[in-house]
């Protein structure tokens, strides 16, 4: 016969954990805090700054690269078509575009704009010899590919509470705004690449 006095274990939660044990519903929620603000910031100085500077570098000639002139040589030699106004896009898009996810302004547009920049350039460098992780590649990737997806990580997470966005629509909601501009920004990169080079003979 059992004693009705006799307190019966509860293994409910797994043996040995004690009654007292708080339940996984009353832990604290995960929120939003200022060190992802601090390190979104950082995420955008980065991008955007190397960016924005590859962009001053092709549009006015500064810090050693030759300027607009030679980068459209470069894209007439790559085999895309209309090269100088291509050259021209590229160039201003990557100083606007960099500025802005600096700033935190636009940004799902911003770093949409730089993810179809850098699908061009992984892509055409992929196709034309080089490699991931090659050290004898004549191209380096990994830093382009690294720059694209931290640019769609940014159109997907917004800017952070750091930016001029701050309060803006697609601040407030970043998901399907977020969606929405990497979906652009896919088809851009791809649809220039598609359209505008030549296949190789």
């Amino acid at each position: 016969m059992t004693d009705p006095t006799t307190t019966i274990p509860d293994f409910s939660k797994g043996f040995g954990a004690s009654d007292s044990t708080p339940s996984r519903d009353n832990r604290r929620k995960l929120a939003w805090n200022p060190a992802a603000d601090l390190g979104l910031l950082l995420l955008r100085f980065g991008v955007g700054g190397i960016v924005f500077a590859h962009g001053v570098q092709k549009v006015f000639g500064m810090w050693g690269y030759p300027g607009i002139g030679e980068f459209t040589r470069s894209v007439q030699a790559a085999g895309y078509q209309q090269a100088s106004a291509l050259a021209w896009a590229t160039g201003v898009a990557e100083v606007v575009a960099g500025a802005f996810v600096v700033l935190g302004v636009i940004t799902p547009l911003a770093a949409a704009a730089i993810l179809a920049v850098k699908i061009n350039t992984v892509t055409l460098a992929l196709t034309t010899g080089a490699a991931l992780l090659a050290q004898t590649a004549p191209v380096t990737v990994e830093g382009d590919v690294v720059l694209g997806l931290a640019a769609a990580a940014l159109v997907l997470t917004g800017p952070g509470h750091i930016a001029l966005d701050n309060g803006r629509t697609w601040h407030r909601r970043p998901a399907p705004w977020g969606v929405l501009a990497l979906i652009l920004g896919v088809a851009v990169g791809v649809l220039v690449y598609v359209l505008l080079r030549r296949p190789a003979v």
